[in-house]
């Protein structure tokens, strides 16, 4: 069984059993349907470990962050919470509620590239 499989399956145990699980970046409780796991450092990067986050929440790391910047500067939630865009985004999607979903934009650094 792969791992994404392993992870879907955890996730759904802990749903079932009806534990709160809370987003790693914005520590809002996460409701099934939008939670995901975020691989700190990209497994195309040989990264393992996962965080749950929100989509909006993961969608936006990888609006922000290459997988290289993932794999080499941004691969804990201190140093994702460390940047300034990051942070005022969090900052930002506090105020919804936890069933918030918007689109989401490469940064303009990403796409000059």
């Amino acid at each position: 069984m792969g791992r994404i499989n392993r992870e879907k399956m955890l996730a759904k145990h802990i749903w079932a059993r009806k534990e709160l699980v809370f987003c790693s970046l914005c520590a809002r409780e996460i409701p099934s349907h939008l939670a995901e796991a975020h691989h700190l450092i990209p497994k195309s990067k040989g990264g393992k470990k996962t965080e749950f986050l929100h989509r909006i929440c993961h969608r936006q790391i990888h609006a922000l962050f290459t997988e290289a910047e993932l794999a080499s500067t941004f691969n804990t939630v201190d140093a994702l919470l460390s940047n300034q865009e990051m942070r005022d985004f969090i900052d930002w999607i506090k105020k919804k509620p936890i069933d918030f979903q918007e689109g989401t934009r490469k940064s303009k650094r990403l796409k000059s590239h």
